[in-house]
């Protein structure tokens, strides 16, 4: 399944041999771009062990290799949502909390 914009994923050395040192990815946009089969780029943040976004990148990697940590809201119900809910880097600890 392909990332969406808002996804959160955890990016290793299955996803490509240059994350030796796997981290935390929050995305921003899937290009459309031609490449290889199974291949993408990215653009997003990648997340500190808080969940706080430290520096915007853009990746190509292999979409077997991601390991999707939180997923984007629908966007259906973004709206509805109560006053006050926080995404981001609090689902990121949210997410970790429940292991």
């Amino acid at each position: 399944m392909l990332p969406r914009s808002g996804d959160v994923i955890h990016v290793t050395k299955a996803a490509s041999v240059q994350f030796t040192a796997p981290m935390l990815f929050r995305v921003i946009r899937v290009h459309d771009w031609p490449t290889y089969e199974g291949w993408i780029w990215l653009d997003g943040y990648e997340l500190n062990s808080t969940g706080d976004a430290v520096e915007r990148r853009s990746i190509f990697v292999q979409v077997s290799g991601l390991r999707q940590i939180g997923k984007a809201p629908d966007p259906r119900t973004r709206n509805n949502r109560p006053h006050g809910l926080k995404t981001g880097g609090m689902q990121v600890r949210a997410l970790r909390a429940n292991r």
